[in-house]
């Protein structure tokens, strides 16, 4: 290469450098994410999962994280510090826990008991009574849980006094305990039977109705992304996510 040409290059390849490191730039910035984390009841699983895929879809560059369990679980994780944009709730009870931690508050749903057996129904279980049967593996949640509170009441609405072999501390590990065969019957929501398809079966019961679990949602007091968290809220509440609640079966708030 000339002389002169190597004047040439010189220039040229200094000004090229910097416009390739702006671009690396541009893509390092277009490939960053805001990341909404949602807190949301262990029942809520499989329709929030949905929701948060429907979201993403919507909202380009936009991360949706979700952290289930038990509604108590989870305010007492946000009260400790937990990072958290949304607390979705199985219950008004457990919100209220949060107080003036709860930001534009609104309930989006509600839901009632059913119970859930292995396939088959082995043990027979035909009503809500006969899950006070002496001998038979009854698993409830625990009564700080909204299910389990649920259960306690329906329980006392109906005068039956139940003995279960366990109390867990979400819906998705009494129906875990179904589907594996360790429980004879469980009590959970119409929506885990409904999820559960072909894993159980389910029976449903008149004295439910008396006890309807009204499901709220809020903006946590200083979330990192307030304003997406909004967004997140509005469109749980918007038609397409309220058709993504029922056809979970899911009932209107």
């Amino acid at each position: 290469m000339s002389p002169r040409a190597r004047l040439f290059l010189v220039p040229v390849l200094a000004l090229v450098a910097p416009l390739a490191a702006c671009g690396g730039s541009d893509d390092a910035g277009g490939s960053e994410q805001r990341t909404l984390t949602v807190f949301a009841a262990a029942s809520l699983t499989k329709t929030f999962t949905q929701l948060g895929k429907d979201f993403e879809a919507d909202h380009d560059g936009t991360a949706v994280r979700f952290s289930f369990g038990g509604s108590s679980d989870l305010v007492e994780q946000i009260q400790s510090g937990a990072p958290a944009d949304v607390f979705a709730s199985a219950d008004t009870k457990n919100m209220d826990k949060l107080g003036n931690e709860a930001e534009n508050r609104q309930d989006f749903a509600s839901n009632v008991l059913e119970i859930a057996t292995p396939p088959g129904n082995p043990a027979h279980v035909t009503s809500f009574a006969g899950l006070a049967e002496p001998g038979l593996k009854l698993v409830i949640c625990a009564p700080e849980v909204p299910c389990g509170a649920a259960t306690a009441q329906v329980a006392k609405n109906a005068g039956v006094t139940l003995r279960p072999v366990s109390q867990e501390q979400s819906v998705t590990d009494v129906l875990g305990k179904v589907i594996s065969g360790e429980a004879d019957a469980g009590v959970v929501y119409v929506t885990d039977v409904k999820g559960a398809g072909d894993s159980v079966d389910g029976v449903t019961f008149p004295e439910s109705s008396s006890v309807v679990n009204t499901y709220p949602i809020a903006t946590v007091k200083g979330a990192k992304n307030a304003d997406l968290a909004k967004e997140f809220e509005d469109f749980v509440l918007s038609v397409d996510g309220q058709k993504v609640l029922a056809d979970a079966g899911f009932g209107k708030p």
